[in-house]
């Protein structure tokens, strides 16, 4: 396999390089014509088609459109690197545009700017500067620009032909401060892509566990300086730690445009620097995460995640609230036993109530291990619910006995696996801003059976990374980092006791399908985020193979039902566009594959 393309696997589709020394070929001028022949030759599958790019040129030229300036700081820049950065400004669809260099290349590579300066385009700006740094150089590359949004760029990567009238027309019709885009990862050309990243809507939680934003981002100019520019103090990890302070400057959620608009170049590098380079940039995203904590009022403590280039946060809990965890149950005593012992046995946090909501039990064992649950587990206490199975009507009855400041919906056949679960669930929930939290569920295989719920998946909605393997990062570390989305299952859902209230409780008229996906919808549209963590872990042994209501008429009709009445409370467009899912990866599967109808998606 090809050791890059190995190495976006494991990294989630990320490829960091720090180090990259190449010698420079001999010098051949190449302009806005090669770009065409060599990267539009063939239409890539993020490529819109020839004549729509051609279109958008002719219709450009008429157009008032916004100047982006492109920052980019060079050091030592390969040739073909530079030349295929140069044409891809060159062809760009919008003439409104200009690129502003600052060379800090060694005194033996004057070829770089023997090649800038063979371009003879006024849109390009250049400059020599001292090297302190890719932070300082960008800053020195931003005093050249004259336009009224700032574009950053690598000085060994490439703009798609139409990403910068993508980025203009998108500041016409979305009021905004900040953009970025979807992109790609390429070893040779653009043609051949190895893997896109396709990223949701603004996501903050994401975002301080990993600078998904990353390329092509694009903010006012006026605000980058407002706030001083990039800081040399965060070298390495120099660009999350400025997306955090636009975002804290403009007070306005960053604006996500669903294109591929930028290609980063896949080559070797930062494997070769090390432990040093890899600690490098880890203390200076640690530190970016913090200083914004700090700068927000926020109290917690940033530490590596699960995989390289990932982040926790540990928030700070002051005191340790009341949580009422509502089980439902009918019978299944084998079951619940194993859940209420793994609640005593493997739980850190200890203020905590079981309410046990019995439904139409029958069998006499049953009420012979409620006489003595009790003894057993001192703080779990039984209640009934009288009256037919309905999810939603018995916890919102289970509500009514509860005394926490949290509630914990739990099935009865979810087991504990980590000590910290609940404490975690309670760090998460309690955040300013968050609504409800959830966790990540695992098959008794070790397979995932809940990383997260994703509208519009089968046309309803369905489980982030169903099935995949346990300990794995999944798609661009997306099950192994803190998330937003727009659901979480109920089978372990933490809610503030306030905000269920606020919502109503779960609406009743969803009694066994999709009542988790209304309630955390109606918690999303509240203003609320609903939070799913990888770090509290949890077994659900509900049956991979459990057989389909389709097969009796009378479940067919209620969950038909359940199904109408989700598009008839949510539309069927809003569940269909879910905010934290890519409109161009597919709604047939849970796996973040590339949609089949990707190139109609990648259309202008």
């Amino acid at each position: 396999m090809n050791q890059n393309l190995k190495r976006i696997r494991e990294l989630g589709g990320y490829a960091v390089t720090l180090t990259r020394e190449e010698g420079l070929p001999t010098m051949v001028k190449r302009g806005a014509g090669f770009f065409r022949r060599r990267f539009l030759g063939k239409r890539a599958r993020y490529l819109p088609k020839k004549e729509v790019l051609e279109a958008q040129r002719q219709k450009a030229k008429g157009e008032i459109l916004p100047l982006v300036s492109v920052l980019v700081p060079l050091y030592n820049t390969p040739e073909n690197y530079l030349r295929d950065l140069l044409d891809s400004l060159e062809g760009q669809t919008s003439p409104c545009w200009e690129l502003c260099l600052a060379d800090a290349s060694d005194r033996d590579h004057p070829q770089v700017e023997e090649i800038v300066k063979s371009y003879q385009d006024s849109r390009i700006r250049y400059t020599r500067i001292e090297n302190k740094g890719i932070a300082e150089n960008t800053n020195q590359a931003a005093q050249l620009a004259r336009g009224e949004y700032l574009a950053l760029a690598d000085h060994d990567d490439i703009l798609a032909p139409h990403a910068i009238y993508m980025v203009q027309k998108a500041i016409q019709d979305r009021s905004g401060d900040f953009y970025y885009s979807d992109e790609a990862l390429f070893s040779t050309s653009i043609q051949k892509p190895l893997v896109g990243h396709f990223k949701p809507d603004y996501a903050y939680d994401y975002l301080l566990c990993c600078n998904y934003i990353c390329h092509l981002a694009v903010f006012r100019a006026d605000l980058f300086r407002e706030i001083g520019g990039e800081r040399p103090e965060c070298d390495g990890s120099q660009d999350h730690d400025l997306f955090l302070r636009l975002i804290e400057a403009s007070g306005k959620a960053p604006v996500h445009i669903p294109h591929v608009l930028y290609y980063w170049r896949v080559h070797e590098g930062s494997t070769s620097g090390g432990v040093a380079a890899k600690e490098y940039v880890t203390q200076s995203a640690i530190k970016a995460i913090s200083d914004h904590l700090e700068r927000t009022g926020q109290k917690g403590r940033v530490e590596e995640g699960l995989f390289p280039s990932t982040y926790r946060v540990v928030w700070e809990l002051e005191e340790e609230p009341l949580v009422s965890i509502l089980i439902p149950n009918k019978d299944h005593i084998g079951e619940l036993k194993k859940c209420l012992d793994s609640l005593r046995d493997n739980t850190n946090y200890k203020n905590w109530e079981g309410i046990i909501i019995e439904n139409n039990s029958t069998d006499p064992l049953t009420f012979a291990y409620y006489h003595q649950l009790q003894d057993v587990y001192p703080n779990c206490r039984v209640v009934n619910y009288e009256g037919p199975f309905n999810f939603s009507a018995i916890n919102n009855f289970g509500r009514k006995e509860a005394k926490g400041e949290y509630l914990l919906l739990l099935n009865n056949d979810v087991e504990a696996i980590d000590p910290d679960w609940l404490t975690e669930m309670v760090r998460q929930t309690s955040r300013p801003g968050v609504g409800c939290c959830g966790a990540m569920l695992y098959y008794p295989d070790d397979t995932i059976q809940h990383a997260g719920i994703i509208t519009g998946l089968g046309g309803y909605a369905g489980h982030s990374h169903k099935y995949h393997k346990r300990g794995g990062s999944g798609y661009m570390f997306r099950a192994a980092t803190v998330q937003d989305f727009s659901g979480v299952t109920a089978a372990c859902l933490m809610v503030k006791a306030s905000v269920y209230d606020e919502m109503g409780g779960l609406d009743e008229e969803f009694t066994v399908a999709f009542n988790d996906v209304d309630f955390c919808l109606r918690i999303r549209d509240a203003g609320y985020r609903v939070v799913w963590t990888p770090y509290a872990t949890l077994y659900h042994y509900e049956s991979k193979s459990r057989g389909s209501d389709e097969k009796d008429p009378a479940k067919l009709e209620r969950f038909n039902g359940e199904r109408k009445r989700l598009y008839d409370k949510h539309t069927r467009e809003g569940i269909l566009a879910d905010p934290f899912y890519n409109p161009s990866l597919t709604k047939d599967r849970e796996d973040f594959s590339e949609s089949p109808d990707l190139r109609n998606l990648q259309e202008i």
